[in-house]
């Protein structure tokens, strides 16, 4: 057994033992159930963890994780986990947060070939395609960079808006909210990016799905 493996064990009787110290319940108590109030899509990148960026405890936050925290609509791990969050968790909100030094992100702006990741970084491009003119007149690279991690969040959120899972939720007057954030690495702050949707009113007629 290596030795860090072995660590990694130990640090988990550690953590029990610390927990129950606190709280001879914890473990009991979170055994019955989750309600969590938040849908947490992030990046699979390990240095973005969900719950510790805004404090949460575990049962607290609802987590999906990708390269590049994209919501595809033929991703049927990502449209499983919102199902089940939307209509069996009832949360009343999801995120999705984006982090600035996104490898994802910056494998999208060149045109070396990763390998099978490359499938998933065209739909990175995707976002870049629509979004080219604003992009490339940004002469500094890393400007650039930052700018399309936050324009790739939003086009997530306006993805999540359209799906059937959401509209449904909005059409029967469920309260759900979806948000964009970006996270610093360099700082630890995320940035609200003031994209929200509570409702199918603020898509294109097009989107806007009867039911």
């Amino acid at each position: 057994m290596s030795d860090f493996y072995k660590k990694i064990l130990d640090n988990n009787k550690q953590w029990v033992e610390n927990q129950l110290k606190l709280d001879p319940n914890y473990f009991k108590d979170l055994s019955q159930g989750q309600n969590p109030p938040l849908l947490w899509i992030g990046c699979s990148d390990s240095r973005v963890p969900a719950n510790e960026i805004i404090g949460a405890k575990p049962g607290e936050v609802f987590v999906h994780r990708n390269i590049a925290n994209m919501v595809v609509h033929s991703d049927m791990n990502m449209l499983s986990v919102l199902d089940y969050a939307v209509n069996a968790l009832k949360i009343k909100h999801v995120i999705v947060c984006g982090h600035y030094g996104c490898g994802g992100i910056k494998a999208a702006m060149g045109n070396t070939s990763i390998g099978i990741i490359d499938n998933w970084i065209r739909h990175i491009k995707d976002v870049y395609r629509l979004h080219h003119q604003e992009l490339n007149a940004i002469e500094n690279e890393n400007d650039r960079f930052n700018r399309f991690v936050e324009v790739n969040v939003v086009e997530q959120v306006c993805d999540l808006a359209k799906t059937s899972i959401v509209q449904s939720a909005w059409k029967s007057g469920q309260e759900l909210t979806l948000h964009g954030w970006v996270y610093g690495l360099n700082s630890g702050f995320v940035t609200d990016l003031n994209v929200n949707f509570s409702s199918n009113k603020d898509l294109d007629d097009v989107y806007q799905l009867e039911f």
